[in-house]
Order: C-alpha cells, then sequence, then structure tokens
C-alpha cells in the first residue's frame, strides 16, 4: 500500500507528467471547439439555404415587377411598396379582404369539424368495445395510405350530383364526417394513453359514455385537440387544390386562388404583387402557430412518451 501510494505520489509530482496532462487535456479542447465550430458552420450554411428563398419573396414584394425577373440581387434596387398597394386593392373585381374571409370561412370551420367529429370517432375506437371495431380500424388506416388523386373523379361525380359544386360543402363535409384518418389515430392514441381508472371512476357515479366523453376525457385531450387544430388550419389555408376543383365563383376563392390569378402565362404576369401577396398569406398562419406553439409542443412531447 505504501508503495503505491509513493508511487502515485511520484507521478503526480513530476513535472513532464503534469505536462502531459495538460497537453493531452488541451489537444482534446482544441479537437472539441473545432468540431463544434464545424458543426455550427455547417448548421448555418444549411439555414442560409433553407431560408434563402423566404428571404428572396420578402424583398420581392418590394422590388418592381421587372425588377424581380431581370435581376438576381436579393436586395431591391428600388425599395416600393406598390407590390402591396395592388395586393390590397385585390384583382378581377374582387377585394382582398373577400379571399382572406374565405380562406378564414374554410379554415375555422375544418378546425370545429375536426375537432368535434374526430375526438368522438376516436373515443369510440379507444374506449366502446362494439362487434366489427378492429375491422372498422382497420378500414380507416387503410384510408391514410390512399392517395387524393385516386379519389377525386368519384369525389366529383358524387358533389355534382348533389348539386354542391362551387359551395364549400365539398371541402367541408369530410372534416364533419371524421374523415381524416389521422386526426382520428393521433386522438386515438391519445386517449389509449390515458387511465381507464377516470373511465371506471365516472362509471361508477351514473355516468354514461357521452358524459364520461364530454365531462373526464375530452378535458383531458386538449393537447391533441390543439394539435390537430393547428394542423387542420394550416393544412386548409394553404390548400390549393380542393378550392381550384369544386369553387368557380371568383367570389369565393380563398387565398392561394388569388396567387394565380397574378400570374397569367397567356398576358402580363403581377409578379411583384403576386410576392406581397404570398407574405399577407403567411401572416395568419404565421400567428396562429405563434399563439399555439406551445401546445403543439406539448402534444408531440406527450405523444412520444406515450410510444
Amino acid at each position: 500500500m505504501t508503495n503505491t501510494i509513493t508511487q502515485t505520489e511520484l507521478i503526480t509530482t513530476d513535472p513532464s507528467s503534469r505536462r502531459r496532462g495538460r497537453d493531452d487535456a488541451g489537444g482534446r479542447g482544441w479537437r472539441t471547439r473545432g468540431s463544434a465550430i464545424v458543426f455550427h458552420v455547417l448548421a448555418i450554411a444549411v439555414l442560409v439555404v433553407i431560408l434563402y428563398p423566404a428571404a428572396w419573396m420578402v424583398m420581392s414584394s418590394f422590388k418592381p415587377g421587372n425588377e424581380i425577373i431581370g435581376s438576381v440581387s436579393l436586395v431591391p434596387e428600388t425599395f416600393s411598396l406598390d407590390n402591396y398597394a395592388t395586393a390590397f386593392a385585390g384583382i378581377g373585381g374582387v377585394s382582398f379582404w373577400t379571399f382572406v374571409v374565405n380562406s378564414l370561412i374554410l379554415a375555422v370551420a375544418s378546425v370545429v369539424g375536426v375537432v368535434l367529429s374526430c375526438s368522438v370517432t376516436a373515443y369510440a375506437f379507444a374506449r366502446i368495445r362494439f362487434r366489427g371495431s378492429k375491422v372498422f380500424f382497420l378500414c380507416m388506416i387503410a384510408t391514410m395510405l390512399l392517395p387524393f388523386h385516386v379519389v377525386i373523379i368519384p369525389q366529383y361525380i358524387v358533389f355534382n350530383q348533389l348539386d354542391m359544386i362551387n359551395t364549400y360543402w365539398p371541402l367541408l363535409l369530410g372534416k364533419f364526417l371524421a374523415a381524416d384518418a389521422f386526426f382520428v389515430f393521433l386522438m386515438i392514441q391519445f386517449i389509449r394513453g390515458l387511465p381507464r381508472d377516470l373511465d371506471e371512476a365516472a362509471r361508477i357515479d351514473g355516468a354514461g359514455h357521452a358524459r364520461t366523453f364530454t365531462a373526464v376525457i375530452l378535458p383531458l385531450m386538449r393537447p391533441a385537440l390543439v394539435t390537430s387544430s393547428i394542423f387542420a388550419f394550416i393544412w386548409s389555408w394553404n390548400d390549393f387544390f380542393g378550392p381550384l376543383l369544386y369553387l368557380k365563383d371568383p367570389g369565393m376563392y380563398t387565398m392561394p386562388l388569388a396567387l394565380r390569378l397574378y400570374v397569367d402565362q397567356t398576358s402580363t404576369s403581377d409578379y411583384g404583387a403576386q410576392m406581397a401577396m404570398a407574405i399577407l398569406a403567411l401572416v395568419p398562419v404565421v400567428l396562429f402557430f405563434l399563439a399555439f406553439q406551445r401546445y403543439l409542443v406539448a402534444g408531440v412531447a406527450t405523444e412520444g412518451l406515450k410510444g
């Protein structure tokens, strides 16, 4: 024991050993700092590449139309707000605020439909045992694998026979009938993570399925409901193909369709107004996301913990 302590003390008191230790620690420190610097440089480079199109769109909204096409410079040579004035003035006899209101109607109605229908359907699959529930659940999951383009023609024929073309019903009916299997599945997984003791306690108190759902399960589903609402709002607001397919009256057009009106390959295209309209169309989405961001993160984190 004495020999061991003596040898250790000799090693620790040896100046050359201490110097080598400092050199090794310094080398590891430099390598760590070098790796961190390389990582941050690469991350910044990737960030610049990702954000450049958004920055170009923002700066192009302040450029004249001929400068957008004829120049690759990010900074406008001539700074102007005329594009925003043109965007606010509307196009085709339809005001800018008409497009905004139409998009808000569809987005808010989609959120309401998804929250109401998908939550009830998810509760039925997660908590109620009925004949054929597994078969229906598999059929619902299978619809997630079915491309939207496969059902375009049959859906259009059905809505045309029901005289629903040029109305908002084809865009909203599926939201109120729990046709979005993604949201139903998300809520099912969330409900399955809730303890069944809550249901049993409510049943002992004499509550049925309706009261158990509204008084016990639904308040606990807030993270899943907010997450579904955010996605439903953004997807509906950004939807281009659905309104293009079913809406014929320009007075019913949404913001994505309004963006298309500014570009006409057979005549003069106002790219500056289109860029300004694109920036204005992003504002509600960004505000909606920022307002409910913490709920979205909480909902995704909770789903990850349950897995």
